[in-house]
């Protein structure tokens, strides 16, 4: 870069003087070292030979080669970090959403709304970082079998993503505890329900026993028998006495 605008300066020569000749020990004679002065050519000043053009040291070293290149070889880094960063950002972001929303998705009614995280790029958008869905995994009081089959979807849910972290791991293995406890109620309730049923049978068989017997006990009722029919030789008695007798007079 050219910082000066001073034009290159050259001293005036002296006027020209008809030679003497130089003779050894002339005391008019001019010195050794005014000879060396006088054979020396004029001294030019370094700022005008900076001004006439040539670059100062610093100038150079900021127009070599190498520090020209060297700036767009950190520029070109620096985009490419930045570049790195973003791609890295985009995929943190989809992996987190789908993981959230495969969590939801299998819970169903028993897992919340996702909720995430977020982080600016270098290219000014925000990105998800992180991200919970809640879940319940607390038993339903007094239904073994209902808790059963809740602990059953909290399990799955947890678990649905491709890769489960650690707390999707936690909540499985508490899922699963619950429903091992539902199990063991469940087989109580089940054993208890088949002991009454049993009784129930019993005391009906015992019930229908005793009143099998006091039906046996009570006597047989009297039988009247049938009325038989007139004969013939009744009809001919009856007629017999209805016939008329013959009258006596009986006189005094």
């Amino acid at each position: 870069m050219q910082i000066g605008s001073a034009a290159f300066h050259v001293a005036p020569s002296p006027s020209a003087l008809p030679a003497r000749p130089l003779v050894p020990g002339d005391p008019a004679g001019p010195s050794s070292p005014d000879l060396m002065r006088a054979d020396q050519a004029p001294v030019i000043p370094a700022q005008a030979a900076d001004a006439g053009g040539q670059a100062s040291p610093r100038e150079a070293d900021d127009q070599s080669p190498g520090r020209a290149t060297e700036r767009p070889a950190a520029q070109a880094e620096q985009l490419r970090q930045e570049q790195q960063q973003i791609a890295s950002l985009a995929s943190r972001d989809r992996e987190v959403r789908s993981h959230e929303q495969a969590h939801a998705a299998v819970g169903g009614a028993y897992a919340g709304a996702p909720s995430y995280s977020y982080k600016r790029g270098p290219d000014g958008k925000t990105y998800v970082v992180g991200g919970e869905v809640g879940i319940d995994v607390s038993p339903i009081p007094g239904d073994p079998q209902a808790t059963l089959r809740k602990m059953e979807v909290v399990q799955r849910a947890a678990l649905a993503p491709a890769e489960p972290s650690a707390q999707d791991r936690r909540v499985a293995a508490q899922a699963q505890a619950q429903a091992s406890q539902a199990r063991v109620e469940l087989a109580e309730m089940r054993r208890e329900e088949a002991l009454a049923a049993r009784e129930e049978r019993r005391l009906s068989a015992e019930q229908r026993k005793a009143a099998e017997a006091a039906e046996g006990e009570q006597p047989p009722a009297t039988q009247q028998p049938p009325p038989s029919t007139p004969s013939l030789e009744l009809y001919r008695n009856l007629a017999q006495l209805q016939e008329p007798v013959a009258a006596v007079d009986l006189l005094a």
